[in-house]
């Protein structure tokens, strides 16, 4: 059996980052899981292992053995791999380690065929899986929003539209041009047009993208109920530039979200509030139709329900990165950089890079649940979820009035404090703490900090 050591370098089992191999004698098939791991997620092959348990065995290496290693693997894969290799000894028996990355370059070929890593076997990728790694390989190298528009040509370009973009991307961010610059001149200094041919871009900003690509739509559907299956209560398809598809499907949420307001203490002015923060929604409706797959058939889509909204993107994320990576700090990898490069002047989208750590903030901010990001099927879903700390629920719980009023401090103010509490309600220090214990102990408010006097209470959900 193996140590708990062995296994922290061969792995407890094969699986889809881990192959054991006996000995170097099986270098055809290293070369394919070189290929299969650099297709997928990475992974290690161990050479000098049992296939069975992957106890060691040990591999004979000599003079020059891992340098010849590097370079066979080298000459059969294309594009070419240099993997880490490492020599371990385990239980005094030497092993060979061959990391492998996730390739930023695939597919990667082993003797001209791909692989791909499926379970812990490294098998021969589909045609289909081959072809649609060659195309996207390929969309990543000439955005669609870059290639110059087939039949398009400046007289299909709004100069209305054009000018009107100039003065409020000159008042949002101070483009330096000015408005009454010849269209043509405007397009070129804004790299939307070459040798007096318009750009895909170009057309989608300021023209009538209908015309040349129908896939540009945004459906706005309204459900009754928290269900796909459920009555609708409006559809709207959205058409016209991308720019104007912001504006309508904005105005298509909030026709469709409440606002509520309330009347604060020493405060002339009724105080009002979306259901949803409302440079979010500008955020991710913008991002959507921004960073969406224009090569792709499907429409981006917006679905309000009764409890959430849905912002459906059609695309995926850039190689080698994650869901995750979307709620942390990350670079900038637009799908159309051109129309990402328009969005920012005019403020529709926050600076490159930093529009879903935004968006993520701005719904903490607002007393909501973080935003869920997804995969569905060919599309990356932004979620925005209400509170689940409905009047409803609450009414179960059997809390007193002040407590429910610090709910709702708690929901304007993000926290609150045990001090600040018991002047807010004009109770003592050790009421203020057991009413604030028993929201913890019914799982409506966490606490943070160890110290009576300093800890602070924020919504659970958050």
């Amino acid at each position: 059996m193996k140590t708990k050591n062995v296994s922290k370098i061969t792995g407890s089992s094969e699986s889809t980052t881990i192959e054991w191999k006996k000995s170097l004698s099986e270098t055809k098939e290293i070369i394919k899981s070189i290929s299969a791991f650099s297709n997928t997620e990475g992974g290690k092959i161990i050479v000098g292992v049992s296939e069975k348990d992957g106890s060691p065995l040990g591999a004979q290496i000599g003079k020059g053995t891992i340098e010849t290693l590097a370079n066979v693997i080298s000459q059969h894969t294309d594009p070419k791999v240099h993997p880490r290799i490492t020599v371990r000894k385990i239980e005094g028996k030497d092993i060979i380690v061959i990391e492998v990355k996730q390739s930023p370059h695939k597919p990667v070929l082993a003797d001209g065929l791909p692989y791909a890593r499926v379970g812990s076997s490294s098998l021969k990728m589909s045609k289909d899986d081959h072809e649609s790694l060659i195309l996207n390989k390929h969309k990543e190298k000439l955005h669609f929003d870059t290639q110059m528009c087939k039949g398009a040509k400046l007289k299909h370009i709004n100069v209305d539209k054009l000018r009107e973009f100039i003065k409020k991307a000159k008042a949002e961010r101070g483009l330096n041009i000015n408005e009454n610059t010849r269209p043509e001149e405007v397009l070129m200094r804004l790299k939307l047009s070459k040798n007096g041919k318009v750009t895909n871009a170009a057309i989608l900003l300021f023209g009538d993208p209908h015309d040349f690509f129908p896939q540009c739509e945004v459906k706005c559907i309204r459900f009754k109920g928290t269900d796909v299956t459920d009555k609708m209560i409006d559809l709207k398809p959205i058409v016209g530039t991308v720019i104007e598809q912001v504006i309508e499907a904005e105005k298509f949420i909030f026709d469709h979200i409440s606002m509520s307001a309330w009347v604060e203490s020493g405060k002339m002015e009724r105080q009002e509030k979306w259901e949803y923060p409302p440079k979010a929604i500008r955020e991710a409706l913008a991002n959507a139709i921004a960073h969406r797959d224009y090569w792709s058939t499907s429409k981006v889509q917006v679905r309000i329900f009764d409890d959430r909204i849905e912002f459906w993107n059609p695309g995926r994320l850039p190689d080698g990165w994650t869901i995750a990576m979307l709620k942390h700090k990350h670079e900038s990898a637009p799908f159309n950089p051109l129309i990402a490069e328009q969005f920012f002047w005019i403020k529709y989208i926050e600076e490159v890079g930093t529009g879903t750590n935004k968006i993520v903030e701005w719904c903490v901010k607002w007393g909501l649940p973080e935003p869920d990001f997804e995969y569905a099927g060919s599309s990356i879903v932004v979620t925005f979820r209400k509170s689940k700390l409905t009047e409803e629920y609450l009414s179960t719980l059997n809390l007193n009035d002040r407590q429910k009023k610090a709910i709702e401090f708690v929901r304007k103010h993000t926290k609150v404090v045990s001090k600040e509490y018991a002047k807010l309600f004009n109770v003592t220090d050790r009421t203020a703490r057991g009413d604030l214990s028993d929201l913890v102990n019914k799982k409506v408010m966490k606490r943070i900090g160890t110290s009576d006097k300093t800890a602070q209470y924020l919504l659970a959900e958050i």
